[in-house]
């Protein structure tokens, strides 16, 4: 999620995200630069009175090299490899939890189109992120358990990718698909979370979105 169930990154990619119709130029730079998706925060989703909460989630992948950085009509795509999660925890006594993603069924990436607000989705690929709860419930929680899901929102270009590095924020509902005895019956839940994009290849600079 991402905010638990979601996040991911390692490839080249361009292309129009699933929450994301064609309209402005869009351009990610620096062409080719490898780069790193992680939390600031914590990142979370809720499930009707639960929720799952994990304070770390990590991902690299690499902006697309021009010309395939720039979208003259819509946004632009940067595939991701299949993020990590860690301490996560969710609000139940006695309950552990376990999230884990994979790219079984596609590619995960990020997507973000230029505009006013600049827009943000992080693309998750049919059942890509499962939620595992242990205790005295048992529950096992997929996201996008019949098809591509986006969590979209926000992207703010930062200065460089230390001290103030470019982020996408997003919160949105996903469907979900729950198996277990006494388990929640929902079929979406809420996944909320800041995740700061850094350039690896160069901590001086940012990875930006422009026209």
């Amino acid at each position: 999620m991402f905010a638990v169930i979601g996040a991911g990154a390692v490839a080249t990619a361009f292309g129009v995200g699933p929450a994301q119709a064609a309209g402005n130029s869009t351009t990610i730079n620096p062409s080719g630069a490898h780069a790193k998706a992680q939390n600031i925060g914590n990142v979370t989703i809720a499930v009707g009175s639960y929720t799952v909460t994990c304070t770390g989630l990590t991902s690299t992948g690499q902006v697309p090299v021009a010309p395939a950085n720039h979208n003259a009509s819509g946004p632009v795509a940067v595939a991701i490899g299949v993020p990590t999660f860690s301490g996560c925890s969710i609000n139940a006594p006695f309950e552990s939890v376990t999230v884990t993603a994979n790219a079984t069924n596609g590619a995960w990436s990020l997507s973000a189109q230029n505009g006013s607000p600049i827009t943000g989705s992080l693309n998750i690929p049919k059942a890509g992120v499962t939620a595992t709860i242990s205790g005295l419930l048992n529950c096992s929680v997929v996201a996008a358990p019949t098809g591509p899901a986006s969590v979209s929102g926000t992207f703010t270009n930062g200065t460089n990718s230390t001290t103030n590095p470019s982020y996408a924020q997003a919160s949105s509902s996903v469907p979900l698909s729950i198996t277990g005895g006494g388990c929640p019956t929902d079929t979406s839940g809420t996944i909320a979370g800041k995740i700061g994009v850094y350039d690896t290849d160069n901590t001086a600079t940012a990875i930006t979105v422009s026209k």
